[in-house]
């Protein structure tokens, strides 16, 4: 699971198999350590809700996806969901959960997990 902040807006990015135990299991977690803190972000799936929504809480992002979101996205064509929750009076945060694409320049890290880049060309 991969994530960025930048300004007010959350990307996380899944990979296959972070997919598949998100539409599982409900539930999926990393953590950063510094020293004897961390800083934490995980995916809950939210029965009944309508939107993507967070919180922050403890030192930790908890995103929280719609139930009806997950049950086929394992195995459809659907890239990502995204939402704007408002957080403040003319304010907004950005969310953003997608699949990870494996890279078409050639990159170090193991994306042998991530899926097929729809734009990869042959």
């Amino acid at each position: 699971m991969k994530i960025r902040i930048q300004g007010n807006s959350i990307r996380i990015r899944l990979s296959k198999s972070e997919v598949d135990k998100l539409a599982a299991i409900g539930y999926i977690e990393e953590k950063t350590f510094f020293g004897k803190n961390a800083f934490g972000y995980c995916l809950q799936k939210e029965r009944g809700a309508k939107t993507i929504t967070a919180t922050y809480d403890n030192d930790k992002i908890t995103m929280f996806v719609p139930e009806t979101f997950l049950s086929d996205w394992p195995g459809n064509n659907v890239v990502g969901f995204e939402a704007n929750m408002p957080i403040g009076e003319n304010e907004s945060l950005y969310l953003l959960l997608e699949k990870d694409f494996k890279c078409l320049d050639n990159v170090t890290e193991d994306q042998s997990d991530n899926f097929e880049n729809p734009n990869k060309t042959c």
